[in-house]
C-alpha cells in the first residue's frame, strides 16, 4: 500500500520527531548500557559483565569498520556541514579509530534532517510543496540506517536476550534491568521502521509508503523476534554454557547461506565476508533479505520453517531442564509459555503474509531513467515537478558506484 502525497506540515514533522526520539532513545541506551555493566558488577555477576562488555566492544567495532569502509566510498561526496569539517581536518578515520565514528554519523543525519525541515517549512510558507535533495546525501542517511540495523542484531538484540536470561536465574526484575529492556526493544522498533520508511526514496513515480505501511511492518517483525529472543533467554537461563555453542554453531551455518547468495555488496572479496558475517547474525534473530538470486520467497519460507524448528528445539530443552530441576520461576509454566511464544509466532507470520499481499510496495523491474527519477528526487513532488523530470529520465545515467550501487543494491532486494 502506498500512497502519492505525504501531508505537510504534519508527515515531515512526524518525520523528523521520528529521527530526534530515535536520537534520544540512542543516547539513554548508552546511558542503560554504563549502568547495567556496574550493576552486573555490584552483584557479583562477573560473567554476565564481561559477555555484555565482550558485546558493546564487538558492537562498536563491527559498525565502526563498516562506517569508514562506506566513507571511503564517498568522501568526496559527503554533504553535512559536521562530517565536511572533520574530513577537512583529517578526522574521520581518528573517529572511527577512537569508536567514534557512528556519533559523527549520527550528528550529519541530525544536521541534514534539521536542514531539511527547515527547508520545507520555508517551502511551505511560500506555498511551494516539494522539496529536492541530493541522492547522495539521501543514500549516504541510508548507510546509516543500515550500520543501525547491524547495531540492533549485534548489540541490542543479544543483550536483551542476555538480560531476559539474567531475570530468569535471579527470578526477579529490577528497576533498571527493566529500563534496559523496554530502551532495547524499544531500540530493535525504531531500527526496523526506519530501515523501512528509509526504502521509499526508491518507489517510482513519486509514491512513497503508508505510515500504515511501516507498522505493520513493525507488528510483524515483532511479533516474530519476541519468541525468537524470549526461547534464547529460556534456553540460556537454564544451559547458559551451550548458547555459545548454539550460536557459533548456527551462525556458521548462516554465513555459509549468505555466502551461497553470492552478495556483492562490498568493494573487495574480503570485506564481503565481513558482511555475510554481520547477515548471519540477523538472520539469527531475524530474516533479511540480501539477494535477489533465486526464489525470495521459497528462501523466506524454509528460513522461518527452519528457525521454528529451531525455536521449539530451544524451548525443548528448557521444558525438560524446568521439570528436572525448576531452574527459573515457578509461574513459568511450559505448558502455557511454550503454546504462548509458538502462537505469537503463527500470529508474526499471519501478520506477515497480510503486509506482502496487501502492504508491501511493490515496484518494476525499473529503466536506468525510472530509478534515477527515483533516487534523485524526494518524493514529495507536485504533477508539475513529476512532469519537468520526464527529460531527465530520458537521459544517459552513468554507472552506479560507491554508495549508489550499495543503497540501489539493497532496494532492489527490498522490493519484490
Amino acid at each position: 500500500m502506498v500512497e502519492t502525497r505525504e501531508s505537510f506540515p504534519f508527515g515531515c514533522l512526524l518525520k523528523y520527531l521520528f529521527t530526534l526520539v530515535g536520537l534520544l532513545l540512542f543516547l539513554l541506551d548508552i546511558v542503560l548500557d554504563i549502568w547495567t555493566v556496574v550493576s552486573f558488577y555490584q552483584d557479583g555477576a562477573y560473567v554476565y559483565m564481561a559477555v555484555m562488555i565482550f558485546l558493546l566492544l564487538g558492537s562498536s567495532v563491527l559498525l565502526q569498520v563498516f562506517s569508514w569502509l562506506w566513507y571511503s566510498d564517498s568522501l568526496e561526496k559527503i554533504e553535512s556541514k559536521v562530517e565536511k569539517f572533520a574530513d577537512r581536518h583529517l578526522l574521520i578515520k581518528p573517529f572511527h579509530f577512537l569508536q567514534l565514528g557512528i556519533y559523527l554519523r549520527y550528528a550529519g543525519v541530525i544536521e541534514t534532517s534539521t536542514t531539511d525541515f527547515l527547508h520545507r517549512i520555508n517551502n511551505f510558507r511560500k506555498g511551494v510543496c516539494h522539496s529536492i535533495r541530493d541522492d547522495v546525501a539521501v543514500k549516504l542517511k541510508h548507510d546509516f540506517l543500515m550500520l543501525r540495523l547491524f547495531e540492533t542484531f549485534s548489540e541490542n538484540t543479544p543483550q536483551l536476550t542476555l538480560i531476559l536470561s539474567r531475570i530468569l536465574q535471579r527470578e526477579e526484575l529490577e528497576l533498571i534491568t527493566g529500563l534496559k529492556i523496554l530502551t532495547s526493544a524499544a531500540g530493535i522498533a525504531f531500527s526496523v521502521a526506519l530501515y523501512h520508511r528509509s526504502m521509499h526514496v526508491y518507489g517510482s513515480q513519486g509514491r512513497k509508503m503508508s505510515w500504515i505501511s511501516t507498522g505493520v511492518y513493525f507488528l510483524w517483525n515483532l511479533l516474530l523476534i519476541i519468541p525468537r529472543v524470549t526461547a534464547l533467554a529460556l534456553f540460556c537461563s537454564v544451559l547458559p554454557c551451550y548458547i555459545i555453542a548454539h550460536f557459533l554453531s548456527l551462525w556458521m551455518l548462516l554465513v555459509f547461506v549468505a555466502w551461497s547468495q553470492k552478495t556483492g555488496h562490498m568493494k573487495s572479496p574480503g570485506w564481503e565476508w565481513l558482511f555475510r558475517a554481520a547477515v548471519g547474525l540477523i538472520w539469527y534473530f531475524s530474516w533479511f533479505n540480501v539477494s535477489k538470486k533465486g526464489s525470495i520467497k521459497v528462501k523466506m519460507v524454509l528460513y522461518y520453517i527452519f528457525m521454528a524448528l529451531d525455536t521449539m528445539m530451544l524451548l525443548g530443552f528448557w521444558c525438560r531442564k524446568v521439570f528436572e530441576y525448576a531452574g527459573c520461576w515457578s509461574s513459568l509454566n511450559p505448558c502455557i509459555v511454550i503454546p504462548t511464544l509458538l502462537g505469537l509466532y503463527v500470529i508474526g507470520i499471519l501478520v506477515q503474509m497480510i503486509y506482502y499481499r496487501w502492504f508491501h510496495p511493490k515496484i518494476a523491474e525499473p529503466g536506468e531513467g525510472q530509478f534515477r527519477q527515483a533516487a534523485t528526487y524526494d518524493t514529495d513532488l507536485t504533477d508539475s515537478t513529476v512532469s519537468s523530470l520526464e527529460d531527465i529520465a530520458a537521459a544517459p545515467v552513468q554507472p552506479l558506484t560507491g554508495v549508489l550501487k550499495r543503497s540501489r543494491t539493497m532496494a532492489d532486494n527490498f522490493y519484490f
